[in-house]
């Protein structure tokens, strides 16, 4: 188990990342990082400029309440959308919201990314899905913990599983990334975010870009994610 000073190292960094890695204007964002074993998700403050955010301003909840654990400052308003994803599938340590270009322009489109390549095959097992748009009733109720449900609703309506579609669009919003660590989420925000912008590239270069045969896609996956992946190195003996 990470301690707490590990944990909001990998959380501090990982919102850094995403001005580092062009994923985020002004404050329009945000990354969270769990420790499951201590009921405990750290996420960065609402409205706190990156520049300024430090380690120890990260904000405390907890996890199965909502509970804020620290003194002083708010965390950010997308929390509860956090919370929704985290306690729906127990496997994600780190989630990552951003407003980036490509992406959002893609979800406010209402448009799915479709697996058109093997760079996308890389990385999701098919289409990045987009959520239907929250209805007026999830709007003016419970907004955040909505939106998390929604995302839930996609990826149950569809069959998908969360590891292996490793981010989400939300229609007429934005997207959402995840992982297994926070810094894991980042790089799935970064690989979502070109995506979606090779996704208007070709599109307005053939309109009639066909998706990748299901062969070639499911090659691609399987190498890199699969029981039997051969892409990189093996791990270092003990």
């Amino acid at each position: 188990m990470a301690t707490d000073q590990a944990l909001r190292h990998a959380v501090w960094r990982a919102n850094h990342e995403l001005v580092a890695q062009g994923l985020v204007l002004l404050t329009w964002g945000n990354a969270s990082g769990v420790d499951r074993a201590r009921d405990l998700m750290l996420i960065k403050p609402s409205g706190v400029a990156y520049d300024a955010l430090t380690e120890d301003n990260l904000v405390a909840v907890r996890l199965s309440t909502g509970a804020v654990l620290s003194s002083g400052l708010r965390p950010s308003s997308d929390t509860p959308t956090h919370l929704a994803l985290y306690r729906r599938w127990p496997r994600l340590g780190g989630i990552v919201h951003t407003h980036s270009e490509y992406a959002t322009s893609v979800a406010q489109a209402g448009c799915a990314i479709p697996a058109l390549g093997t760079t996308h095959a890389d990385y999701f097992a098919g289409d990045v899905p987009c959520t239907r748009p929250l209805t007026d009733a999830e709007i003016t109720g419970d907004y955040e913990v909505n939106t998390g449900n929604v995302i839930g609703e996609c990826f149950t309506t569809l069959g998908l599983d969360e590891l292996a579609f490793p981010g989400v669009l939300v229609a007429q919003h934005a997207p959402f990334a995840w992982g297994e660590t926070p810094a894991k989420a980042v790089y799935h925000a970064v690989v979502l975010e070109r995506l979606a912008r090779m996704y208007v590239h070709t599109m307005t270069l053939n309109a009639r870009a066909r998706r990748v045969p299901q062969a070639l896609l499911d090659k691609h996956y399987q190498r890199k994610h699969g029981p039997a992946a051969y892409y990189g190195q093996p791990p270092a003996a003990g």
